[in-house]
């Protein structure tokens, strides 16, 4: 039987273009070891006629961000009847869109954190509510453009106002949730394990906590209490159910358990194109599970499908 050819999904334009890069190469290499057939592909504008041309039996989405997270190609592999990994067209809309994805989450009974939404320029004029809080776009990953406001802050970060400003007006400010920052993949139907994120030398788990060699350490398994493992487990696997996810997707927590703390824990929000590079958390989590890398890609594909 000829060897499944499968397009791996790399690049394109949004800002996660390196990262999703990292990713693409790293689940190409893990396909060829598999026995699969692989052809990389650095997306651009013309992609249709690209893949009129290859002609895979399944596209690997390696796309990180807008256009690749968002539904919108998955919305061109739909129209192609090409079968892909990951989520489909509704599914990577909503996750991507944080309003509308704690929309669904308090619909299901899944703890979220209270927030408002409101222009940036509103927002950069005079505090929205008291410190601490998170600033967050609306529609990016890898939080790119998040800020933290502490208390001692007297005003907004001053670069909401600026007209070089990225991410669009629309911005969603959240009450701050400290504590430990914990994380859950979900492969198909089962919750695979909870790692805990630990940045080194980042004040939050930003863009070089998440991607910088040494940016972050990370405890798989988490090393919390057997009930709160349990519960995360449980809110990731409805977080993924409820937003529609297929494949492979991740959910990020916020738990309040110091000295001091609440106890809350608060789910954050869904990746549905988690990293898969050599500091990403699912390649980890998935091994903790007894899931190597080689067999983690090579269910994603045999998973692909259409109508997702």
């Amino acid at each position: 039987m000829a060897a499944k050819h499968v397009v791996v999904l790399m690049g394109g334009w949004a800002p996660e273009r390196e990262v999703s890069l990292s990713t693409g190469q790293e689940c190409a290499d893990a396909l060829e070891r598999a026995g699969y057939r692989v052809s990389r592909v650095d997306m651009d504008r013309g992609i249709v006629e690209v893949l009129k041309e290859l002609k895979p039996n399944v596209v690997f989405n390696g796309l990180h961000g807008p256009f690749g997270e968002d539904g919108g190609i998955q919305g061109v592999l739909e129209l192609l009847q090409i079968p892909y990994t990951h989520s489909g067209v509704l599914a990577s809309a909503l996750a991507m869109d944080k309003v509308k994805a704690k929309l669904v989450a308090r619909r299901y009974g899944i703890p979220v954190a209270s927030d408002m939404i409101m222009n940036r320029f509103e927002a950069g004029e005079k505090h929205p509510m008291t410190p601490p809080y998170v600033i967050k776009p609306i529609n990016e990953g890898s939080s790119f453009g998040v800020l933290i406001v502490r208390e001692e802050q007297s005003k907004p970060p001053q670069q909401l106002c600026a007209d070089d400003w990225p991410y669009g007006d629309r911005i969603m400010v959240e009450r701050f949730i400290p504590g430990r920052e914990l994380t859950c993949a979900v492969m198909g139907n089962v919750a695979l394990g909870v790692t805990e994120i630990i940045p080194e030398g980042h004040s939050f788990y930003d863009f070089d906590a998440k991607y910088v060699k040494g940016g972050s350490k990370h405890q798989c398994p988490a090393k919390i209490k057997p009930n709160i493992y349990q519960n995360i487990l449980t809110l990731s696997l409805k977080a993924h159910e409820a937003l529609g996810c297929r494949g492979v997707t991740r959910s990020d927590f916020r738990l309040d358990d110091g000295p001091m703390g609440t106890g809350e824990l608060i789910w954050l929000e869904v990746n549905t194109q988690p990293g898969m590079t050599p500091t990403s958390l699912v390649p980890e989590i998935a091994a903790y599970a007894g899931h190597d890398f080689e067999e983690l890609v090579s269910w994603m594909v045999e998973d692909a499908s259409c109508n997702r």
